[in-house]
């Protein structure tokens, strides 16, 4: 496998029942993680809750984090913000901490500040003077449009940009296009959204996947699967888990994580803070039954 592939799924923040963080909790689904195969660990990201935690938050999280990994596998740290200036300082504290790679969207905030090509590229400089490795997030929330021409350039003159985390409308077209025009310069092509288009992705180029921390083990074999040249085995183990997927994606978001950790015994609540509603209980339990029928690690890890 090269450096950037695999599954490096994205960690639910666990919190107590008071909306407190729950440290322990924390450790728990990192090492979950770990033991359902992942090839590397993604923290603060969205399906991290990262627009629900503090600035302190942030930084105890971080720290917990590495510190609690301990170099089993590779971490990403997201990074993302509207002002340059914080996004240095946070690659530099996750650099300093032992992360191995920061992630982060272009700048923007709210539906209406938004970064143009030549801010967003200088805010990437900015980061890639920090050096580490940097994954470019093309996800929706943004609301910014990352034209594949401005993604090739930014690979090509920004030394540390070397991971692309592609989670837009016909991802698998962006992908194709942007390794097309990239070549050598795109390191690291990843999927994202959970993996519900990953086989499309995989057959565009993607050598890796970032879903959430559900069930790593049931969608690691198919994009080792898919690697190894057994496609129609790979399609098969897609199949397979492409209910569960679609019920996340088009349901849950990152709640179904936290409801399959609790039914796992993994976490203690699955609370999430406002103004998250909390899981609906039909939605909910579709979701287990679903999960049942697969019977992934994560729901029997902790029991």
């Amino acid at each position: 496998m090269t450096p950037y592939s695999g599954i490096w799924p994205v960690t639910p923040t666990p919190f107590h029942e008071d909306g407190s963080l729950d440290e322990p909790g924390m450790r728990r689904v990192l090492d979950c993680l770990i033991d359902q195969g992942a090839d590397g660990i993604c923290i603060l990201a969205n399906f991290s809750e990262q627009f629900l935690l503090s600035d302190a938050e942030r930084e105890l999280l971080t720290r917990l984090c590495i510190e609690h990994i301990d170099g089993r596998v590779p971490v990403i740290v997201t990074i993302s913000h509207f002002a340059t200036r914080i996004a240095v300082e946070r690659a530099q504290l996750a650099k300093s901490l032992g992360a191995a790679i920061v992630m982060m969207m272009p700048p923007y905030h709210g539906a209406l500040l938004k970064g143009n090509a030549q801010q967003t590229f200088d805010q990437f400089a900015a980061v890639g003077e920090v050096g580490i490795p940097i994954m470019i997030q093309d996800a929706p929330l943004s609301g910014v449009d990352l034209l594949v021409p401005l993604l090739v350039k930014m690979a090509r003159e920004i030394e540390m940009v070397k991971l692309f985390k592609i989670e837009c409308l016909q991802a698998a077209n962006k992908l194709r296009s942007l390794i097309a025009e990239g070549g050598p310069a795109i390191e690291g092509p990843f999927d994202g959204e959970e993996g519900i288009t990953l086989l499309a992705d995989l057959d565009a180029g993607a050598r890796g996947s970032m879903t959430s921390g559900m069930i790593v083990d049931q969608i690691k074999p198919v994009i080792e699967l898919y690697h190894a040249g057994q496609t129609d085995e790979a399609a098969d183990a897609y199949a397979r888990v492409l209910p569960v997927i679609n019920h996340e994606n088009r349901l849950c978001g990152w709640r179904s994580c936290k409801a399959a950790m609790v039914e796992g015994g993994v976490i203690k609540s699955d609370f999430c803070r406002h103004p998250i509603d909390p899981l609906p209980q039909p939605v909910r339990e579709r979701l287990l039954t679903l999960l049942r029928r697969l019977d992934p690690l994560v729901l029997r890890w902790g029991q």
